[in-house]
């Protein structure tokens, strides 16, 4: 896939809350100017805007952020031809005819990943895996460890989040899919940040039962 600076920044930035100039150089290997250029353009087409974080001395650093403008350079599924298809589907064949369906999807989706998590010993290392194929998905996802030693994976774009907005089953499927798929229990958390929404699966291994 062919990369460009611009678009490796709005993919660091994705993942974040928030980087710096310097920040986002270190991680680029690029220059400090080079960086700050770029940064400077996707401010003015409204892809970015800027806060001051705090430090221990000195002035507050200026943060490059995400806008919500942004959310349109990913991946979205097709929703308005999704959601019609649905509503269409439920006209035709009823109110259960939607969940059937996402219900149908979901399935599908587990089975094609399975069999590429099969080789993995732990349940880290599956969700690892996970996390590549969901952000091939276009769910821009990551695996961590926080600071209380759990598990996560964070999603840091929602493809689904129209499809979610019209049905509230989607977002249950989906978090069984991953409990499916990872064979432990998970803890589906919804948080804004910097304006953007983030969704975080808590995996609850036998060592960090809550």
């Amino acid at each position: 896939m062919l990369h460009s600076p611009v678009l490796d920044i709005i993919q660091h930035l994705k993942k974040s809350t928030g980087l710096s100039v310097k920040e986002l150089g270190a991680a680029m290997k690029m220059s400090y100017m080079g960086v700050k250029q770029h940064c400077v353009e996707l401010e003015k087409a409204g892809f970015l805007d800027t806060w001051r974080r705090p430090k221990g001395a000195g002035r507050p650093e200026k943060i490059y952020r995400l806008t919500p403008k942004a959310d349109a350079l990913f991946t979205c599924y097709g929703p308005a031809l999704t959601l019609d298809l649905l509503q269409t589907a439920e006209r035709v064949y009823g109110e259960s005819a939607p969940p059937k369906l996402l219900y149908t999807y979901f399935q599908a989706k587990a089975e094609s990943f399975a069999p590429k998590l099969a080789k993995a010993t732990t349940v880290e290392e599956r969700a690892r895996l996970l996390a590549k194929l969901r952000s091939a998905d276009g769910c821009v996802s990551t695996c961590e460890v926080d600071d209380h030693g759990r598990l996560l994976l964070v999603d840091h774009h929602r493809p689904l989040r129209e499809l979610a907005a019209r049905y509230a089953i989607v977002d249950e499927l989906e978090c069984e899919m991953i409990e499916r798929l990872l064979g432990c229990e998970v803890r589906r958390l919804v948080e804004e940040v910097s304006g953007l929404v983030r969704v975080t699966f808590q995996i609850k291994t036998t060592a960090h039962r809550e």
